[in-house]
């Protein structure tokens, strides 16, 4: 007895495989007929798991954790911002992430596999990045884009109910075009965070300057205010004090004259101030 189980380990060894998934990864494991060519799916290998297999059976991995697609001018992403078109006809880029999983039901993951999955080599990293061009990027930007034609470009870069709106009907379409795109529910659990439309950089230039001519617009405003109540303060002490006396006033008040006080029934002296 003690002989035999190196032999059945070697035999295992020369003869056999397996597939072992990280605990963030799904396995399927097919049977492969070298007379007939077919292969067939024996079963799926869940996270953190190993399936033993024949040398020739072929073996896929793919993730089993949370996924993203980011589209923004971040290095390492995905993608450069999105562009949509607003109502009005101005194009404006959207920068953003979704992030997802793939359907880990056994039969769904088989279809992803054998329609989508082994046409992209979707299990290496080259793969899977183009599949997201196809079956998440170009629904996501359609999605965007019809979604954005119901706002003029004002809205969407400067009203936040309205870019609420907008992104809560971005997560609805894309969901559904997503799965158009696919063919079947091959993804799932999707969250998007899309950042405010931004309207070109001329634009948000104008936008700015216009602002600012507001804001300049609204000071002058308040300086003639000021000026206006200064004027009909003068003329209120010129009625009262008259024209020279406004003059004495003013001259006082402005530290150009001194008042000395003298005893009663001198002389009253009126010294000139240092210029």
């Amino acid at each position: 007895m003690k002989r035999i189980i190196p032999l059945i380990l070697l035999a295992a060894a020369l003869t056999g495989c397996s597939i072992t998934t990280d605990t963030n990864q799904v396995g399927l494991d097919y049977d492969y007929d070298s007379w007939s060519g077919e292969k067939t799916l024996e079963g799926c290998v869940t996270p953190g798991n190993r399936a033993w297999q024949d040398i020739n059976d072929p073996g896929t991995v793919y993730p089993a954790d949370q996924r993203s697609f980011d589209f923004s001018d971040a290095p390492g992403a995905e993608s450069k911002p999105i562009t949509v078109v607003s109502k009005d006809n101005l194009e404006m880029s959207v920068a953003g992430v979704a992030t997802f999983y793939l359907n880990q039901d056994c039969k769904a993951l088989q279809q992803f596999h054998e329609k989508v999955g082994q046409k992209f080599a979707a299990d290496t990293d080259a793969g899977w990045a183009r599949l997201l061009g196809v079956y998440i990027k170009q629904p996501l930007d359609r999605a965007m884009d019809a979604a954005a034609k119901k706002y003029d470009w004002k809205q969407l870069f400067a009203d936040p109910a309205v870019k609420q709106a907008w992104e809560t009907e971005v997560a609805t379409l894309a969901q559904q075009f997503i799965r158009e795109q696919a063919g079947a529910d091959f993804f799932a659990q999707f969250r998007f965070t899309l950042q405010q439309p931004q309207p070109p950089q001329n634009v948000r230039n104008a936008l700015a300057a216009a602002q600012e001519a507001v804001e300049q617009n609204a000071a002058q405003k308040n300086k003639n205010e000021q000026i206006k109540t200064e004027i009909q303060s003068i003329k209120e002490l010129v009625d009262v004090l008259g024209p020279n006396g406004y003059v004495l006033y003013q001259a006082i008040k402005d530290g150009k004259v001194t008042i000395v006080p003298v005893p009663a029934g001198s002389a009253v002296n009126v010294t000139p101030g240092k210029s």
